[in-house]
């Protein structure tokens, strides 16, 4: 059993729109149902895990899902106040086994593809973790609080991660479950995942696999779709 998470319970704030972000139009359709149709092509995908606030689940039955008409059946799981809360939710809500991979991604980055998808899940199968992401290119530098820079980073080692992150769900479940024992927060599961002692291999993702998350990154998205569109 594979199983995808699609995590879409946040609140968007910094998009600074009555709707919530995932449901805003980039083309003909809402940005979650871009991401949803990319789950739906994957045919390594047995079933599609959607996480969102509970109150919206009648709005994303009819005007999102509907319109769709998906191949592969979509479970609607309640979200929890973070986003760790709401993964943990959705792997608890899936028919996975300890020997099954469990696919997690942001509901809110459309622009990526189905082969991405089934390589992170062969990653998955044979190292345990495996998430794409993307070299840093840009000079970094240490910054203080102050506004001053402490020191120029080495940025050779250096990459931006990004889903989709695939994970055996034995481990994945074990590392959701220590963190809440403990009581720590991570920005993304591959980061749970090295705090429980685990390495976690990445691979080459894209630098179109934006996540939308205020008005700049909306505009880039819609030219980003333009190329995409083209190109098919």
């Amino acid at each position: 059993m594979i199983s995808g998470i699609i995590v879409a319970a946040g609140k968007g704030v910094r998009m600074n729109d009555s709707m919530r972000k995932q449901y805003l139009l980039l083309g003909d359709r809402s940005i979650l149902g871009h991401t949803l149709e990319v789950f739906n092509k994957c045919v390594e995908i047995d079933q599609i895990i959607l996480v969102l606030p509970k109150k919206d689940f009648d709005f994303c039955q009819k005007k999102i899902l509907l319109p769709l008409k998906l191949k592969k059946s979509v479970n609607l799981i309640s979200g929890g106040k973070k986003r760790q809360q709401s993964v943990y939710n959705g792997l608890m809500a899936t028919d996975d086994n300890d020997d099954s991979v469990v696919v997690i991604h942001d509901g809110v980055r459309p622009f990526f593809y189905p082969e991405q998808v089934s390589k992170c899940i062969s990653g998955a199968q044979e190292f345990g973790a495996c998430i794409v992401g993307m070299p840093a290119y840009d000079t970094l530098k240490h910054v203080s609080h102050t506004g001053y820079i402490d020191k120029t980073i080495e940025r050779d080692a250096i990459w931006l991660a990004q889903t989709p992150q695939a994970f055996q769900y034995s481990l994945i479940i074990k590392a959701h479950e220590i963190a809440r024992q403990k009581g720590y927060t991570c920005t993304d599961d591959a980061q749970l995942m090295e705090r429980m002692g685990k390495k976690v291999k990445i691979i080459r993702g894209s630098r179109n696999n934006i996540k939308i998350t205020n008005r700049e990154d909306l505009k880039l998205a819609r030219a980003i779709l333009k190329t995409r569109t083209e190109e098919l």
